[in-house]
């Protein structure tokens, strides 16, 4: 009883650290004059994937190396199939061309990169780790350096309302609460998850690509659909496709600084293959008609998706 205690706790924590980070990240970007579609693709984003991050330490360094890549993996399954699917169900997103040009492009790039080398080496190295966070750094400087660009251009864009950010001192307090909570609610969750695992004989990759993977996805289904709601498609998929970038470089990659992480379970590359062609299919029904456009019906096969994909684990 306590485990599950333990675990709906962390997921409660992991939230509740989210939106903290949230809601102080995007503050302070607002008052920077930072772009909505940047600020959903590197601010919200990182905000929203340091539950992952603080997720995978912990279960890398408690020996758990499959939580990692079934975290990472789940997630980025989770996001598409669940978060992005409930967000079209809620409202129609149309998504700008060039999102899909660059961005969806380098997201699909960065995971046939980290799959030549998962297939090649079973393994993420330190030496690949490095080359990841490389990586994410050149496309979040090539992003924020084409908004500076685009802001001669049309300040449209650029209007963000200040109105409802609060002051910085409050937007720091509200980040270092939230890294706190993520911290101790990432302790809670992986202990609980390694727990139950244990306890009924479930391997670590299943547990880690359902309970842990749609714990840390909370943060993205709250801000997504609160920016649905708001209107603010920009942000809820810049939130979407910059996570999913920050899952698999900046988690896997900060992760893999510590020492190698090894597959220990075979059945991840099947996970591994599963997410790279879901995020192929995006992209496709993002050129069907209605072109560029996520509507309810895509939303609801996407989610469809999800559900066959979580039976299939467990079965």
């Amino acid at each position: 009883m306590i485990t599950y205690l333990l675990i709906i706790l962390g997921l409660f924590l992991l939230y509740l650290g989210g939106e903290l980070l949230v809601v102080g990240s995007v503050s302070i970007a607002t008052k920077a004059r930072i772009s909505k579609l940047v600020v959903g693709l590197t601010i919200v984003s990182f905000a929203t994937s340091c539950p992952e991050i603080f997720v995978s330490f912990k279960a890398f360094l408690s020996g758990s190396s499959d939580i990692v890549f079934a975290n990472v993996i789940g997630s980025n399954i989770a996001n598409i199939c669940l978060v992005l699917a409930i967000t079209a169900i809620i409202f129609n997103i149309k998504i700008a061309q060039q999102t899909l040009k660059f961005d969806y492009l380098f997201l699909l790039f960065s995971t046939l990169f980290v799959a030549f080398f998962l297939i090649l080496n079973y393994k993420i190295s330190q030496f690949l780790g490095i080359i990841l966070i490389l990586l994410l750094l050149s496309f979040l400087i090539f992003t924020i350096t084409k908004s500076r660009k685009e802001e001669k251009n049309s300040k449209d864009d650029l209007e963000v309302d200040d109105n409802g950010s609060v002051s910085v001192l409050k937007s720091i307090v509200y980040l270092v609460s939230g890294i706190l909570l993520l911290k101790f609610g990432a302790d809670f969750l992986v202990d609980g998850a390694i727990e139950i695992a244990e306890k009924f004989n479930i391997s670590e990759r299943i547990i880690g690509v359902t309970i842990v993977a749609i714990g840390t996805s909370i943060p993205e289904l709250v801000t997504s659909i609160v920016a649905a709601f708001r209107k603010e498609v920009d942000l809820a998929v810049g939130n979407i496709i910059g996570s999913n970038i920050f899952n698999l470089l900046l988690v896997l990659g900060t992760t893999s600084l510590i020492r190698d992480i090894p597959i220990e379970d075979s059945k991840i590359i099947l996970d591994y293959t599963i997410m790279f062609l879901i995020t192929v299919f995006l992209g496709l029904l993002l050129l069907a008609k209605p072109r560029y456009v996520l509507s309810r019906y895509k939303g609801l096969l996407l989610l469809l998706m999800y559900l066959v994909y979580i039976i299939y684990t467990a079965i």
